[in-house]
């Protein structure tokens, strides 16, 4: 018997077998891909330059209304000189979701911040023993990203969304944790036009990050990220004393994270941040003309300016910058889920993978603050360059690909900035393991799939409609 020749079958069978085809067509890749990878791609991305000593690497992971993905874990990972894996700890060890601020402790160990969903827990770990040798729990205190332990049993607790449905009462505040009593208190509120960012809401500040500077840590660096500026506060007279950047300044600062304080030789105070929604890491130095610009001077905010000296741009959202003794920085690249050590000029020298999504990360060292930028002698705007591009830690094809596609026609910024909110979204979708196009190839799979199955009902609207009232009776 003759098989029927393809003007015999129905058009409509014809048009199905080409959905179904191109369906698969579409998420093959992805399926491939996702199968095949059963790690988490921890380890070395390019290594020009060994580092000096261990890098720890706080590992956000990825939990969404409670339910926490298997491949996106919280992690607290330790990398060797070569960006080789020598250790990690899981969030789930520790009853955590979240692993936020990573500080080294003079003793050697690690103090992390970490939150669950009722609370926040602090926590003081032996990265030689592998053991949790002292925690602090602060139930009610949500989604905390930095808490710091000052000398004896206190700590330094950056309290973001405080919010009573009225008033945001996002603070900072030190509490004695033997007797948990707060023994100083910094509200936003206060100190802040009350119509600040929009005005209240549940997340506020989004304060993120809290240093102590100066003798006998008498002032506190701490970043609001939502008013898109750096702060100091002097605990003596709770004045503002510093302020770089203003709300929504975009050009100066765009919801930055994790600022670190350092000062020229001359004692010029300087400011290096994570420039995290302008995709870049950038240096400031403090301009007060002919009044004293150093840290306890008396000059007021507003008599001073921050200029623009070094910023290296081309990452996707970074949490982190440190530099490093050497005079490198150490980056905290989040949605590029790496971490990479740059020279001044911006190449990268040292690159570890860390999916998924790293915060935050220290070099072993006792002293991360290395020389200004002045003072090395490299000064300028330069953009990153180098590192690998495999694995979870890869550029976002897609997204560069927008940007090449919109390059040099009228469009162009609009092109920049889809190929921007893109690179910024995509990660949080994107399983680990699957690329960039292939994602993208199966999103579109699944788009397709989902309007056939909708054609497919209008086209059969009588037929259910019918059954539908068969059953009924």
């Amino acid at each position: 018997m003759d098989r029927p020749s393809l003007d015999e079958y129905p058009r409509r069978t014809l048009i199905r077998a080409g959905l179904a085809f191109l369906v698969a067509a579409l998420l093959l890749p992805a399926a491939v891909s996702y199968v095949s990878s059963d790690t988490l791609e921890l380890g070395p991305g390019e290594v020009e330059q060994p580092a000096d000593n261990t890098t720890y690497v706080s590992v956000q992971g990825f939990h969404f209304a409670g339910y926490g993905a298997a491949k996106k874990p919280a992690r607290l990972v330790a990398a060797d000189e070569n960006a080789e894996m020598k250790s990690h700890f899981e969030g789930d060890d520790i009853g955590v979701n979240w692993f936020y601020e990573v500080d080294l402790r003079e003793n050697g160990n690690l103090f992390v911040t970490s939150t669950y969903p009722e609370g926040t827990t602090v926590f003081e770990f032996d990265p030689e023993t592998q053991e949790v040798v002292w925690t602090h729990r602060l139930p009610g205190v949500m989604d905390t990203h930095n808490v710091d332990r000052l000398s004896g049993d206190r700590i330094l607790v950056a309290n973001m969304r405080e919010y009573d449905g009225q008033t945001s009462n996002d603070r900072l505040y030190i509490e004695n944790t033997d007797t948990n009593e707060t023994e100083w208190e910094w509200v936003f509120h206060e100190q802040y036009p009350n119509d600040t960012d929009g005005g209240f809401k549940a997340d506020w500040t989004h304060v993120n990050d809290l240093d102590t500077i100066g003798e006998e840590d008498r002032y506190v660096l701490t970043s609001p990220r939502n008013f898109d500026q750096v702060i100091v506060i002097d605990r003596e007279t709770d004045e503002i004393v510093m302020r770089l950047g203003e709300d929504d300044d975009h050009d100066t600062l765009n919801e930055q994270h994790n600022p670190d304080y350092i000062e020229r030789e001359d004692g010029t105070p300087v400011i290096i941040v994570a420039d995290s929604e302008n995709d870049r890491v950038v240096e400031y130095e403090r301009d007060c003309g002919d009044a004293d610009p150093r840290l306890g001077a008396g000059t007021p905010p507003e008599d001073c300016e921050w200029d623009l000296v070094w910023s290296v741009d081309g990452f996707n959202w970074p949490r982190d910058a440190d530099r490093l003794p050497n005079g490198n920085t150490l980056v905290t690249d989040t949605l590029n889920h790496r971490v990479v050590e740059i020279n001044p000029q911006g190449e990268v020298v040292w690159e570890f993978y860390a999916a998924w999504a790293p915060y935050n990360a220290e070099r072993g060292t006792d002293d991360s603050h290395g020389p200004t930028m002045s003072d090395h002698g490299t000064t300028g705007n330069y953009t990153v360059s180098g590192g690998g591009d495999v694995g979870p830690a890869s550029r976002y094809q897609v997204a560069n690909g927008i940007n090449d596609f919109g390059s040099y026609t009228p469009l162009e910024s609009q092109f920049e900035s889809l190929a921007s909110t893109y690179a910024h979204v995509e990660p949080w979708f994107r399983p680990v393991g699957i690329g960039s196009w292939a994602f993208l190839s199966a999103v579109i799979g699944l788009l397709v799939a989902l309007g056939w199955g909708l054609g497919e009902v209008v086209m059969r609207r009588k037929r259910i409609v019918s059954g539908l009232k068969h059953r009924v009776s």
